[in-house]
């Protein structure tokens, strides 16, 4: 276990030692270890997350700033304590300083944007009639999962595919158990309906056998088989049976011909490039599993400028590999520093032996090769859609009169029902795009009128800015907007300026967004303090830009408001009764249908369902037939 060496709080003193000197003065008393090292400013954020073989001796460069580069000697200089883990191994230690990277993004470190996991295939195994299905998340005891997919589209297709192929049941545990004949999926064959007992427990066993075989690799012996069951059914003058084998191998050949390039190379691997070019870096990763291509994905890792291009796919490979199991084998289109380290912490992570190979020739080289062609496309692409951007924020200035182009702009819209479930919602966007990390929703506790759109935005504007101002008062940190966008008209911007301005935060730039005549969209009218309202030519690409930053923050409003409205209605009145659970619940309704049918039953109607003894009977009757 890591063990904490020193953990100072930031000086406020301005005597106290700060920089390379705070660092000189605390060398002496760092031992000659491995651990993990961390920087703080004079808030006391964190500025820069480091692992050392040797503390003593890989802090003592930060004492000669002279030989860093300008990023890092900016960091020395903004620093004002330093924090030290010592720990069992140089190992723990690159582990260690992976997770703390990846938990609190440090200003000055390589950091890894990757807000979403994996796609995987799932087969469960603890079920008489095991189910095949999409999964996404931590993977649970009792399944066996495939994948990973590059995304959720290719799983869609692959799974769609396999149904034909296997017809497995795909439904959930409690759809399966309350059926009482087949569904559609059994109608248009992607489905035995073993709910219902159309096939036995043996003849699904055999089909779950061959699903595994061919996700784990073994699809020619499948088809084999399927082709030689096929044949045989045709000599037998059995020509549906015949046709069920023709179409699934037709299924399984679909599957194969959609993943792209298939290779017998490798079979476990991860393909890594980066490409590097305008300050940006791009890293492509190509997922292959049992020789077959699960597709790709390209990544944009933060605070790059100034890094060594070794050092940028060190620092993402360690964060890639911090929530997911790393394959067998790593092909990367560059040397990386210290590779055994690497390589070994990532067999720790998995629980089993990692290689990192940089191939020079053949079939693998070819491989990297790909991945390096579309880590530079996708790269290219990226930079003209932030050269777009950029050139859109400097215009946005020009057209509303701010003092240089906006870095954060935060858009509110409110969404909800004559009042109810009502939701605020907050998005944010900026020159890299949208920054979904950064969106929030807000529950609007007040009881507001119907339609009172305007109590509903000063209210998230009042939660937003004060919990802002609580903690960065000096308004120093990131996080702050240039350009607060509100979805309205006159009403709704008088209603934020008046909030801001009770703040003390009037400075801020606030923009309204009200629909045209007839909410035909080219024809929207703005307002902002202090100018009279304004429109923008309908061709105008600033106006598409702030439609498209409007219709996002609705998007995210209605499908937030929605999402929690639905899980209202899923509420039954049968929540309330005590006593009653989830499988009770479900007897009542498969025996009367509703839930208003329960509750207008009699005593005896209600003792005759399943389940219900007599006192539950008599509790579920008297909930619903209280006088009192």
């Amino acid at each position: 276990m890591p063990d904490l060496l020193e953990a100072r709080a930031p000086a406020s003193d301005d005597a106290a030692p700060k920089g390379a000197e705070l660092i000189r003065r605390q060398l002496a008393t760092l031992p000659n270890e491995p651990g993990v090292y961390r920087m703080l400013d004079e808030k006391g954020q964190l500025l820069y997350v480091g692992k050392a073989a040797s503390l003593k001796k890989r802090v003592a460069a930060y004492a000669q700033p002279g030989k860093l580069s300008a990023r890092l000697q900016r960091m020395v200089a903004l620093t004002r304590a330093l924090e030290v883990v010592t720990t069992a191994s140089e190992v723990e230690a690159l582990l260690l300083e992976a997770n703390l990277i990846k938990r609190w993004r440090p200003a000055f470190n390589i950091v890894l944007r990757d807000d979403k996991s994996f796609p995987f295939i799932a087969l469960r195994r603890d079920h008489p009639f095991p189910r095949l299905h999409k999964h996404r998340g931590a993977k649970r005891p009792g399944s066996e999962y495939f994948g990973p997919f590059a995304s959720a589209g290719a799983v869609n297709e692959t799974l769609n595919a396999l149904l034909r192929a296997f017809p497995l049941r795909s439904c959930k545990d409690t759809v399966f158990d309350s059926r009482s004949r087949p569904c559609l999926l059994y109608q248009i064959k992607r489905c035995t309906a073993p709910c219902v007992g159309r096939i036995s427990a043996e003849d699904y066993g055999r089909l779950v056998e061959e699903v595994r075989e061919f996700l784990a690799g073994r699809s020619r012996d499948v088809q084999e088989r399927l082709k030689a069951e096929m044949e045989a059914a045709a000599e037998r003058l059995d020509f549906e049976s015949a046709a069920v084998y023709r179409d699934r191998l037709k299924a399984l050949a679909h599957i194969q011909s959609r993943q792209g390039i298939n290779t017998d190379a490798v079979a476990d691997a991860d393909v890594i490039a980066l490409a590097i070019q305008g300050g940006k870096a791009c890293i492509q990763v190509f997922f292959y599993r049992d020789g077959r291509n699960f597709g790709n994905r390209a990544y944009f890792p933060a605070h790059t400028r100034g890094s060594e291009p070794a050092e940028i796919l060190q620092a993402f490979i360690a964060q890639f590999y911090t929530e997911r199991s790393p394959p067998a084998l790593l092909l990367l289109d560059q040397p990386v520093p210290e590779p055994e380290l690497l390589a070994e912490a990532l067999g720790v992570r998995a629980g089993r032996k990692v290689a990192i190979q940089v191939p020079q020739r053949g079939d693998k080289r070819r491989l990297v090769e790909l991945a390096v062609k579309n880590a530079q496309e996708a790269l290219a692409r990226r930079l003209a859609e932030l050269g777009t951007r950029a050139e859109l924020l400097e215009e946005l200035a020009d057209r509303l009169g701010l003092e240089a182009p906006p870095r954060r702009i935060e858009v509110y819209d409110n969404s909800h029902v004559q009042g109810a479930h009502a939701i605020g919602a907050m998005i944010v966007a900026g020159p890299e795009g949208f920054d979904r990390r950064a969106y929030r929703t807000f529950r609007i506790k007040r009881d507001a009128s119907p339609g009172d759109d305007y109590a509903m935005m000063r209210e998230v504007l009042e939660r937003r800015f004060s919990r802002l101002l609580e903690e960065d008062p000096e308004r120093s940190r990131p996080g702050w907007p240039d350009l607060v966008l509100v979805d309205g008209g006159a009403g709704q911007l008088a209603a934020a300026t008046a909030v801001l301005e009770d703040l003390g935060l009037g400075d801020l730039a606030v923009l309204a967004i009200a629909k045209g005549p007839e909410r035909e969209a080219g024809r929207e009218r703005f307002f902002m303090a202090g100018r009279e309202p304004f429109a923008l030519d309908p061709k105008d690409p600033v106006l598409y830009f702030l439609q498209r930053l409007r219709d996002e923050a609705h998007r995210f409003a209605v499908a937030t408001h929605r999402g929690r409205r639905a899980k209202e209605v899923t509420r039954s009145v049968l929540d309330a009764v005590p006593g009653i659970g989830a499988r009770r619940k479900r007897a009542l309704l498969q025996h009367f249908g509703s839930a208003r049918a329960v509750a207008q039953a009699g005593l005896l109607d209600l003792e005759r369902v399943p389940g219900i003894n007599k006192a539950v009977a008599k509790a579920i009757y008297d909930h619903f037939h209280d006088s009192g």
